[in-house]
């Protein structure tokens, strides 16, 4: 429509756009693939698919439930995925340190840690970024992703004051603060094709009739992530050894798949998540599999599933990937 099209460049709003030529602040058309084909699946609809890449993706739990490994562990994927990619992460728990990064082979050359304490930091830092990041041409633009770990953690500005004049009050302008700043960054994220994440606290609703949790700050993060996963976590041990966590992933909000999907990763301490953790599961839900006692069915013989995520590259093959990628469709997409 002539008319539409001559409104749009009017308002002098340069993305502003037909909704058939595609709304660049709004369109996911890319994803960041976390390395865990079930985890993709639970956030995306598609093993093949992961966190958006141009929208705000939260991570909440209690303390110690892995959110600041899960982070890292799609970092870690991230930047090797896309080798001139780089990393802002902002961090209030100073609970990350070179050691951590290079452990993992990470490139630490192309991963920046902005230490932030206040809301007001975080959102003025953030937005100074993106806005230099706009700056260079587009074919310029490398891949870039924001981390915050964690928004729990964030002062005020007025609470830091109150507490250097001894005051004991509480300090009602967080959550408004919270909401103002990923009022601003939401669009700016979108417009700039830069994915976040976000970790926060989840805590226990005091008078609810069934156990329920909730995140920490008000609403602000509620309504601009596009998706928020609750983490809850067991620890695996091989032995005695606790060599790291099965995580429970809950989606309490999802504009791309269904809501209160949950699947079950295992994230090592060493080299992330499980690429293959989970599939077993989905696959015997959907009849890719059958079970034989405690072993699954692989053509003729049955294999116990340790020994299947042992060589998954042996059972895994590209006609079994293929079954399951339908069969995630099923599980977590709308309509499918």
């Amino acid at each position: 429509m002539s008319f539409l099209k001559d409104v749009a460049k009017e308002i002098g709003n340069e993305y502003a756009a037909l909704v058939s030529d595609g709304i660049a602040a709004g369109d996911t058309n890319n994803f960041i693939d976390t390395g865990s084909h079930i985890f993709n699946a639970l956030v995306s609809g598609s093993m093949y698919g992961g966190v958006p890449g141009n929208k705000i993706t939260a991570i909440a739990g209690e303390s110690s439930t892995g959110k600041t490994f899960f982070c890292l562990s799609i970092v870690q994927h991230f930047l090797e995925s896309n080798p001139e990619a780089g990393v802002i992460y902002f961090e209030s728990e100073s609970a990350i340190s070179k050691d951590m990064i290079e452990s993992r082979g990470m490139d630490s050359d192309r991963m920046m840690i902005v230490p932030v304490s206040t809301i007001e930091e975080f959102r003025t830092q953030s937005c100074r970024i993106l806005d230099k990041y706009m700056e260079q041409p587009k074919e310029d633009r490398q891949p870039m992703m924001f981390v915050l770990d964690s928004l729990g953690m964030l002062s005020t500005s007025k609470e830091i004051e109150d507490v250097a004049n001894d005051k004991q009050v509480r300090d009602m302008t967080k959550s408004q603060l919270i909401k103002g700043a990923f009022r601003v960054l939401t669009l700016k994220l979108g417009k700039a094709n830069v994915p976040m994440l976000v970790t926060n606290h989840t805590y226990d609703v005091i008078g609810s009739y069934v156990p329920m949790k909730e995140m920490g700050g008000g609403s602000g993060l509620k309504y601009a992530s596009s998706t928020i996963i609750y983490l809850s976590k067991k620890k695996e041990k091989d032995g005695t050894e606790v060599v790291g966590n099965i995580i429970k992933c809950k989606t309490q909000k999802s504009r791309l798949t269904k809501e209160n999907a949950d699947v079950e990763t295992r994230l090592y301490y060493d080299r992330g998540l499980d690429k293959y953790y989970g599939l077993l599961e989905l696959g015997i839900k959907h009849g890719v599999f059958q079970r034989n006692g405690t072993r699954i069915k692989f053509g003729e013989s049955s294999v116990y599933p340790k020994s299947i995520l042992a060589s998954p590259d042996k059972y895994f093959t590209p006609e079994v990937m293929q079954a399951l990628d339908e069969a995630a469709k099923k599980e977590f997409m709308y309509g499918a």
